[in-house]
């Protein structure tokens, strides 16, 4: 078949935009689907079924500068199903390859299976008619595997869990793109943990001087790699933001309905994404669940509002005052270290002096045995020495509050409760309403904290809320009547609703003496 000088002509100038253009490329290119059969050979080869949406050529501009920029930096947050791996982690790759010799990148996914996957569809893409045409290359025979491929013109793909410990050679550019697998993972501090040490350790040593990163993902917890690396008080706001790491990132942050005035894509808050492919019956399927359609589809991992409490009564701190000297902590227990096991959890709060308020200074979270519980609220006590130590009178408490009577001279208070979670809550919530929980600016524990206490009750665990409703209703009462009975002292805090006993002193719980020798 002949081809004219205009058709020749016309080619190259084809040709040439896609080597300049990352949106030129993807109209140019058939991307990879779904494999026809196990056969490395067999894909259905496809343009995106509605073509390049006003949202991926936001998404495909933001990435060419990243990739072309001297260390560059880009988060995208998107719903399920925008296609945001598909741009990102399969079609950009093959052409950052493509226009740079003996480039390097790595791909990292919450599981090798995951980033296999997008490196063989990415592969495909290398294979796919075409390709060669723009840029004079194709697939290095030589190193093909579906995780580790190269081209002819030196430049490769590697990728591999994220946990999975990724070494060798280093890269030109880092995609992360779905860190984490799904709610269980993102509520573990544990994983959350080994993921930003994985991120800190294993791929950012990887990195040449100069090297870029993108980081594609929904926001499944506030606390998430994403969420470690924003500003402490990122409120889903897209642009140039300078973030913990020291580095200006390009965020941008898409939700399935828009929220703010600022919208990337110039939405009036109310519109949807991606309307010629998302019908409103797609969206109503993930509507019923508030939290799911926060984090996922809004990139809000926390409900705007909470259900019980609201984050505009909270107040802060950055140093406690010096005349909130009294001090109490506050105890939910659970004995089974099992994922499947509620954790315990220990709050301790300063108050009292000419400041209104009761200051949250630390938080334990911990799925534990017995024994290191016992050992780790009594160590806690000996650090502060509060002057009331409560524990709910309930199945797992019991045993421990016994124990620490009998061989401690911790103020063991017990505390029985009284109704439901929420009855509890609803409870105190005109305390918190009145400003008077008071919270760090910042802290460790504080995240899942505001999460938990925030999303009540909505929230899978509710433990840390149990801790803090407990004190703030025993704190209500604690200047209560001092009732006498035959058994010892009462503190009858009538008004509160539940009864609290131990031995008492100046209106308050005070030392419970044991006659254990390890004594408090």
């Amino acid at each position: 078949m002949s081809v004219s000088p205009a058709q020749a002509a016309r080619e190259l100038i084809r040709r040439k935009r896609a080597r300049d253009s990352l949106i030129a490329y993807t109209n140019a290119i058939d991307v990879p689907g779904k494999p026809v059969s196990d056969s490395d050979d067999e894909w259905i080869f496809s343009p995106i079924e509605t073509g390049v949406a006003a949202h991926h050529s936001l998404m495909l501009s933001a990435i060419q500068r990243t990739m072309l920029k001297p260390h560059g930096r880009l988060m995208l947050f998107m719903p399920p199903g925008s296609a945001k791996s598909t741009y990102a982690s399969v079609v950009a790759p093959t052409w950052y390859m493509g226009r740079k010799e003996n480039a390097r990148i790595i791909l990292a996914s919450y599981g090798s299976d995951l980033a296999r996957r997008h490196g063989r569809r990415a592969r495909q893409v290398v294979r796919s008619r075409g390709y060669g045409g723009i840029f004079g290359t194709g697939i290095s025979p030589a190193t093909s595997a579906a995780d580790e491929w190269a081209l002819g013109n030196g430049s490769e793909y590697l990728a591999g869990g994220i946990l999975s410990g990724i070494t060798g050679n280093r890269c030109h550019g880092l995609i992360i793109d779905d860190p984490v697998k799904g709610r269980e993972e993102a509520e573990s501090e544990v994983i959350r943990k080994k993921v930003r040490e994985a991120y800190d350790d294993d791929l950012l040593t990887r990195l040449i001087p100069g090297g870029w990163i993108i980081i594609v993902m929904t926001r499944w917890h506030e606390a998430d790699l994403a969420g470690s690396i924003l500003p402490k008080h990122y409120a889903g706001e897209s642009g140039s933001i300078l973030c913990r790491d020291g580095n200006e990132w390009e965020v941008i942050c898409l939700p399935a309905e828009a929220e703010r005035e600022d919208d990337p894509l110039g939405r009036r808050p109310g519109e949807m994404l991606w309307s010629e492919w998302f019908d409103e019956k797609h969206w109503a399927n993930f509507r019923g669940n508030a939290r799911t359609w926060a984090s996922l589809f809004q990139q809000r991992p926390r409900p705007a509002e909470g259900v019980i409490f609201k984050a505009q009564w909270l107040r802060r701190y950055g140093v406690i005052p010096a005349d909130a000297k009294l001090c109490v902590h506050s105890w939910d227990t659970a004995y089974k270290p099992n994922k499947i096991n509620d954790p315990s959890v220990g709050t301790v709060w300063q108050y009292g002096g000419q400041n209104p308020g009761y200051y949250l200074r630390d938080v334990f979270h911990g799925r534990i045995e017995y024994p290191v519980l016992r050992r780790t609220v009594i160590s806690m006590a000996e650090r502060d020495r509060p002057m009331a130590v409560l524990i709910e009178d309930k199945a797992s408490g019991q045993s421990l509050i016994q124990d620490l009577r009998s061989s401690t001279s911790i103020p063991v208070i017990a505390i029985e409760p009284c109704g439901d979670k929420p009855t509890r809550a609803n409870e105190v919530s005109a305390m918190v309403e009145a400003g008077l929980l008071v919270l760090p600016e910042s802290s460790p524990w504080l995240v899942d904290y505001e999460s938990e206490l925030l999303g009540f009750p909505l929230a899978p665990n509710d433990d840390r809320v149990d801790s803090t409703t407990q004190f703030l209703r025993w704190a209500r009462g604690w200047n209560a009547r001092l009732e006498t009975a035959s058994t010892g002292g009462r503190l009858a805090a009538e008004d509160a609703g539940y009864r609290v006993e131990g031995q008492t002193e100046y209106g308050y719980g005070s030392v419970h003496s044991g006659s254990g020798s390890n004594g408090y």
